[in-house]
């Protein structure tokens, strides 16, 4: 963070208005865009973020949105400062999804916008906005392919775009970057809906237009001296609660060296060791040991890292403040170069922000001796129709994205919770209802997947059932992990339960799988397809997706009530569950 000038100690009321004032500025902006954008993705799965930056580029303050959006965003901002800081001017807006830019999947497409002074002279805190939008193009509907192994087959590639100059919306270059670039290499298509995605950008500008009205009007308020002054005052409280976080881990733990490895369903490991010095509060957190880049889409950028970090310090701390920068000023991040954590240019990464970010949190947690792991997945649901034919043209189709919950892990003091978006995610799932008016498809089952959390004195949250029976012949496919590596349980509880991913499949003559008897009774097969396939499915086939449980805290009690033996870890404390969207929706109540 750039050096700050001397300030008086921050007025403690004040403090607390300026940090819901500026929360306050995200929120509506965050509802600007629920309600403008038309996508499913948006508008009911909430797959979107809005924050407010200084002008530094440092997060300043943000709603209960997505974390691994907020965290990452910091990069996205930093990015275009340096690429057009110069020549910013009043009606700017820069559209962005490249991981070299502060991106995080392709999908996610970041919208920035300067706030300036009244006298349009300087910046004095941008806007941003990051969506997942459905369909960007690539080589497979939904722009989350599996098999990827390369960005390029993942979709529209963008490091800058002016989307809007001087307050022109710039719709041909917007063609050009989402429909002509992405289809030129082998196999790949451009969007193939861009009449919803151009919606929801506008959306995201709209958004963020909300937000430099809100921040001009604070200054009116306030002066901009003293916005400012409370900006800086803000960040540094966050900063001052993480460094007394770690001191405060390490007296309990009784050291000042924390270590935890976990591993991708495919082996990679992700080890992490952290090293906090008590006197100033600061800590070392080094993934050296992590695998290296995958042939595949597991890959994470760096800026994701970093997301799934600020979030585990937020997610510890016991108190109510914005996640913002501060956060991070007291942590120093190492990343091997050329390990899965700071993959090659090229590298596919769409897993990455979904299922390895998903792992990182797993492994801070375990460090730090938080709680029991969570599904550690976010079990990607893709399917649609569109893109290039046989011959090479680009057919208009559509994609529909999906998540899909599982078990939160437990901890010393509280069960998991079952049926829940966890850490990273913080989204909602398609209605059903919403679903199957506008897709070709049935919801046979989606329901609690009982017994699926691990056991133990504080049990883990269970999975859930989901299974879709398509109506006409689809391209459907899944990214997930933990269907080979349980998540763990802590303290003597349990693993929860594996994924599993089954293809129930209906005979076909052009299948060659039909019975040889023609008066038998056509009987479906059940195909596990692994935890990362791509199927064409026949009219009538089903998809039945189990996702994980969580992992236990504790051991198993006996029948007379007893354990085993002590838990032996009275220094570990006991930590508040938070960042729930149950919290997210008192908030937006209140608002």
């Amino acid at each position: 963070m750039a050096e700050q000038p001397k300030y008086n100690p921050p007025d403690p009321i004040l403090l607390t208005l300026f940090a819901n004032r500026f929360m306050s500025v995200a929120e509506a902006m965050g509802r600007s865009l629920q309600q403008t954008a038309i996508s499913t993705n948006i508008k009911e799965r909430l797959d979107f973020s809005c924050a407010l930056f200084a002008p530094d580029g440092d997060l300043v303050a943000n709603a209960p949105f997505i974390p691994i959006h907020l965290g990452s965003m910091s990069f996205a901002v930093k990015y275009q400062m340096q690429l057009h800081g110069k020549t910013l001017k009043p009606g700017d807006v820069f559209m962005t999804n490249s991981p070299r830019a502060g991106g995080s999947h392709l999908p996610d497409i970041t919208i920035i916008s300067p706030v300036f002074d009244a006298k349009a002279e300087k910046v004095i805190f941008f806007t941003a906005s990051r969506g997942h939008h459905a369909d960007i193009g690539g080589i497979l509907p939904g722009s989350m392919p599996p098999t990827s192994t390369t960005i390029f087959e993942e979709g529209a590639h963008i490091l800058s775009f002016k989307i809007v100059n001087d307050g022109v919306f710039d719709h041909d270059g917007l063609v050009d970057y989402m429909v002509t670039k992405p289809a030129q290499y082998p196999g790949s298509s451009g969007c193939r809906n861009l009449r919803d995605v151009e919606s929801d950008l506008k959306a995201q500008i709209a958004a963020n237009h909300k937000g430099i009205q809100l921040i001009q009007q604070i200054v009116d308020d306030y002066g901009l001296e003293t916005v400012q002054e409370y900006m800086y005052h803000i960040r540094a409280n966050a900063e001052s609660s993480v460094r007394n976080l770690l001191r405060d881990v390490a007296k309990r733990a009784g050291t000042n060296v924390l270590e935890a490895v976990d591993y991708l369903d495919d082996g990679s490991p992700i080890h992490l060791r952290v090293d906090i010095n008590e006197k100033d509060g600061s800590a070392t957190l080094d993934f050296e040991g992590t695998g290296c880049e995958i042939r595949g889409n597991l890959n994470s950028p760096i800026s994701v890292v970093h997301s799934a970090v600020i979030y585990c310090m937020r997610a510890m701390l016991d108190m109510d403040i914005p996640l913002n920068a501060g956060c991070l000023v007291p942590i120093t991040v190492k990343i091997p170069e050329g390990s899965l954590l700071s993959p090659s240019k090229t590298a596919a990464v769409c897993g990455g922000n979904v299922l390895t970010s998903q792992r990182i949190v797993d492994v801070v947690l375990k460090a730090f001796h938080a709680c029991a792991a969570s599904q550690g997945c976010t079990n990607n649901l893709t399917f649609g129709a569109g893109g290039k034919d046989k011959d090479g043209n680009n057919i208009t189709g559509w994609g529909y994205y999906e998540t899909i919950a599982g078990g939160s892990g437990a901890g010393p003091g509280w069960h998991g919770t079952s049926g829940v978006h966890t850490h990273i995610t913080n989204t909602r799932i398609g209605d059903v209802e919403i679903l199957e008016r506008r897709y070709p498809v049935i919801v046979h089952q989606f329901g609690i997947r009982e017994g699926s959390g691990g056991k133990g004195k504080w049990r883990g949250g269970d999975g859930v059932v989901r299974e879709l029976e398509f109506l006409e012949p689809i391209q459907v496919s899944i990214l997930s992990e933990r269907r080979t590596r349980q998540p763990y349980g802590m303290e003597g509880g349990e693993p929860g339960a594996l994924g599993r991913n089954t293809w129930v499949k209906q005979p076909r003559k052009s299948d060659g799988d039909m019975p040889e008897d023609p008066d038998a009774p056509l009987k479906p097969r059940k195909i596990n397809i692994g935890g990362k396939a791509t199927v064409f499915m026949g009219k009538g086939d089903r998809l039945l997706i189990e996702t994980p449980g969580a992992g236990a805290w504790g051991e198993p009690e006996d029948e007379d009530g007893t354990h085993g033996h002590g838990c032996g870890h009275e220094h570990i404390r006991a930590w508040a569950p938070r960042g729930s969207l149950a919290e997210r929706e008192a908030a937006q109540a209140a608002f």
